[in-house]
């Protein structure tokens, strides 16, 4: 299998959301190629954790910053570009995932600036960074598949994924002419620190590990793969697929929005997604 050549021992890899989960798995992969490592997260305990579980001290920094604040990106390029001078690899993984109801107004504005503006402010100020490199890098923006689907229960958060999801399809084609890729992971059930809410604490059955949302991330990177959406042990690639296409199909055939979940549509859905070939 064809490795992306972005990792290469000496680049330098720029992750937020890096303290735990996902993003500390992508952390030790980029490690187990010889790159250097700057960690971002707000949580200042997990961070040390993080680089003492990783090692080699002296190629990983590790910065404590609220992703949502740009003039907080502002130091950290400064920091960053001190301490290793470049980055060929940024992965925008940081996210929160609150509830709250229609009338609360903080949790969708908590939600929006700590997932959308957290990768706006990270592109903004590391783009120019990664584009002055002469070899190829790259861009991972992690989404999710209820940006996709949409299933109800947490707008703001679907909503925040959502978005992110068109800006990082822009970004991908803004950049088809230069030597940095663009990908998007969408993790299927995976546990982290966000699973069930940060209560459970033993990994379901069901779900992935981090480490193995890391190695399909690092195997569809060197296929050259944009949409990077991970299957898990509940639900397979070609389930996913039926999904989005009925969700699609809302609009085409002008059903009533998230029809998936409707009792008018299930019974039709179920039929249609056995039937369906992809």
């Amino acid at each position: 299998m064809a490795m992306h050549s972005v990792f290469k021992a000496g680049n330098t890899a720029l992750i937020t959301g890096a303290a735990s989960g996902i993003g500390l798995s992508v952390a030790k992969l980029c490690r187990s190629q010889g790159m250097k490592l700057a960690l971002v997260d707000v949580n200042t305990d997990n961070l040390s954790k993080a680089k003492a579980s990783i090692g080699g001290e002296a190629l990983t920094e590790t910065f404590a910053k609220d992703v949502s604040r740009i003039e907080q990106w502002d130091d950290l390029k400064s920091d960053v570009e001190k301490s290793f001078g470049s980055v060929e690899f940024l992965m925008l993984n940081a996210a929160v995932n609150l509830k709250g109801g229609w009338e609360d107004t903080g949790y969708f504005h908590k939600t929006m600036d700590t997932n959308l503006f957290g990768v706006i402010n990270g592109i903004s100020t590391f783009l120019p960074v990664i584009q002055k490199q002469p070899h190829p890098t790259a861009v991972v923006i992690t989404g999710s598949k209820q940006g996709i689907t949409n299933p109800p229960g947490n707008p703001a958060y679907n909503a925040s994924k959502s978005a992110i999801k068109t800006i990082a399809e822009h970004l991908s084609y803004d950049l088809r002419d230069s030597s940095t890729s663009v990908h998007l992971l969408v993790p299927g059930w995976t546990f982290t620190g966000m699973t069930g809410g940060g209560t459970v604490k033993e990994k379901p059955d069901g779900a992935w590990a981090p480490e193995q949302v890391a190695d399909y991330l690092q195997q569809k990177m060197g296929e050259n793969v944009f949409y990077v959406i991970c299957p898990d042990n509940d639900v397979t690639a070609e389930k996913d697929k039926k999904r989005m296409l009925w969700s699609v199909g809302d609009i085409v055939n002008e059903r009533l929005p998230l029809s998936r979940w409707r009792d008018e549509y299930k019974a039709e859905a179920e039929e249609w997604m056995a039937k369906q070939k992809v």
